[in-house]
């Protein structure tokens, strides 16, 4: 076994792999989907999803190879070390358990020695019970109406997940029902336009504002949380705050001097990273409160399924693990940087950026768990559209500029079919041809001798050839309920967990957000002591220095 502090690009496994890379390159993708045996080893299905990873610049060979590479990172003894509740956040001292936030109630999870599992179906308890206060009425706001409206206040992994789910849910049958005369809101940036967009149209009277930080300092959060309980304390006086305002955080004292009753704050605990927090409180409240507790636990359970399915399944048929190896091999190997997330529903729109955290916060490293500068990239540059808007956008690129993997997601039973008389085929199944078309337009592409044969002039053959042998991988849903949202967030969590256990880093810390908090307090210092006492600028670069000038002579900020 390799020591943990050997790099993973000097085992043997990697050195194969990249040896590999040459028998690679004189392969091409329509060659290798005309055999059929390869392209049935590389269908999986598990608890009603389909994934195909055919169209891969892969050979079973490849996959050998990436198993062993696997082997070499001890992904097993990673997976369970993680399962385990050990301290695998190194950086942090902290267990990595997101995957207790959806365990079943009998199920036994460990931190530090303790089954914390009875803490999460507390806290859950608890938002169900207060959800269903909320949804009848029984709790109402200061002057007695009920709260129909929510504003949750967070940024990164207290917004994007949360958001990406509420999206998902918004058409489903099921959930739209139980949201019928509700609304929820999502309240980030610190920017006060996004306030203003957040309370347009709402009466304080109506609204509940949840405020999540674990800390209750985050700067963005705090400061949103403050302008909101202004607007609500200038409409209805200071004692409704109580009535108006609850928190998911882990700090009672500060929750409390606030002004919320630590009654109504909900927990979560330091195992959880803020990406990763979707399935705690973080999530579940406020997705409970549009939705009711009964849908949200459904969501739960479908994370819950894929969890199980990852820490118990072998590798060649672990639909993460599969997904993570593919990755490492296009980002380290092939050397493609990006990859494209491009699911073939609207529902599935706030995906995309959700993932972008997920992957890019977790894999965005430069070092090995253990400090070693690494020689080889890590992480990939994540981005997405819902098809076909993606079509019309940026897939002439993927078609005929960069080589970018994609991942192609769709779904088999439309949330809101359309049957329009006369049509050749339902709404759904017009955007389905497209899901169907574009990998393989992506994989074979189309030879000057085609165009010739089609009668193309000759000064048109170059601009219309597509060169193809260009990968991507399909995943199919049945439906998109909430319970395959869970199962959609659990895969593309574990994946990104995967590329890191073998790239050998910490997927579960985020020093690299830290620098520019710390610059911007001395900005804010300066911008302070500029309009209060027009003090002259001091310390910054000549760049910086001429920015902030013009800023603050045309700028026309109230002096404080």
């Amino acid at each position: 076994m390799a020591s943990s502090t050997a790099l993973i690009s000097d085992t043997e496994a990697w050195k194969d792999l990249k040896g590999h890379v040459e028998d690679i390159k004189k392969t091409h993708l329509r060659d290798l989907m005309s055999d059929a045996n390869r392209c049935q080893s590389m269908m999986m299905e598990f608890d009603g999803l389909l994934l195909d990873y055919s169209r891969q610049r892969a050979t079973v060979e490849t996959m050998d190879k990436l198993l062993n590479l696997a082997k070499a990172a001890q992904l097993t003894e990673k997976i369970s070390r993680m399962f385990n509740g050990e301290h695998i956040n190194s950086t942090e001292n902290r267990s990595v358990l997101h995957v207790a936030l959806r365990a079943p109630k009998d199920a036994v999870i460990k931190a530090d020695g303790k089954n914390v599992v009875p803490e999460v179906w507390n806290v859950l308890d608890k938002i169900k019970e207060f959800s269903e206060k909320i949804r009848s009425g029984s709790w109402v706001g200061a002057t007695g109406k009920p709260l129909k409206d929510v504003i949750a206040i967070g940024i990164g992994g207290s917004f994007l997940g949360p958001l990406f789910v509420h999206t998902a849910l918004q058409t489903d049958p099921e959930a739209l029902e139980s949201a019928k005369g509700r609304q929820l809101r999502f309240l980030a940036n610190i920017d006060p336009v996004d306030v203003a967009r957040n309370i347009n149209g709402l009466n304080p009277e109506t609204t509940l504002v949840v405020v999540v930080s674990k800390t209750f300092t985050t700067a963005e959060t705090m400061l949103n949380a403050r302008t909101l309980r202004d607007w609500i304390t200038a409409a209805l006086g200071a004692s409704a705050v109580a009535k108006h305002m609850v928190a998911v955080s882990t700090n009672l004292a500060l929750v409390e001097k606030f002004g919320i009753d630590p009654n109504n704050a909900f927990a979560f605990w330091d195992w959880v990273g803020g990406r990763y927090s979707v399935c705690s409180a973080v999530g579940v409240l406020p997705l409970s409160l549009q939705y009711g507790f009964s849908v949200v636990e459904k969501f739960l359970k479908g994370a819950s399924s894929i969890d199980q399915h990852f820490q118990s399944t072998p590798f060649e048929k672990n639909i993460p693990v599969l997904l993570g190896l593919l990755s490492v091999w296009n980002v380290s190997f092939l050397g493609y940087p990006a990859r494209a997330i491009l699911p073939y529903s609207q529902a599935l729109e706030k995906f995309a950026p959700h993932i972008q955290q997920v992957s890019m916060e977790s894999n965005g490293k430069g070092v090995s768990i253990d400090g070693l500068p690494l020689p080889f990239e890590t992480g990939e540059i994540d981005f997405g559209e819902p098809g076909t808007n993606g079509q019309h956008s940026f897939y002439q690129l993927i078609h005929q500029g960069r080589v970018i993997p994609c991942d192609f997601i769709g779904i088999v039973k439309s949330q809101q079919p359309v049957y329009l008389k006369g049509e050749v085929v339902s709404n759904h199944d017009e955007l389905m041809s497209n899901f169907f078309a574009q990998p393989d337009a992506l994989a074979y592409g189309k030879t000057p001798e085609q165009l010739q044969k089609e009668n193309v002039s000759e000064n048109l053959i170059p601009h219309k050839t597509f060169s193809g042998n260009r990968p991507s991988l399909s995943l199919l849903l049945p439906e998109l309920t909430a319970y395959n949202v869970g199962q959609l967030l659990a895969i593309y969590e574990h994946r990104v967990a995967v590329q890191g256990f073998v790239w050998g880093i910490n997927s579960f810390d985020q020093w690299g957000v830290e620098l520019g908090k710390v610059l911007a307090t001395q900005v804010r210092k300066q911008l302070h002591s500029s309009r209060t006492q027009g003090t002259a600028l001091e310390g910054f670069n000549y760049s910086t220095t001429t920015l902030l000038k013009r800023y603050l002579e045309t700028s026309s900020e109230p002096q404080m």
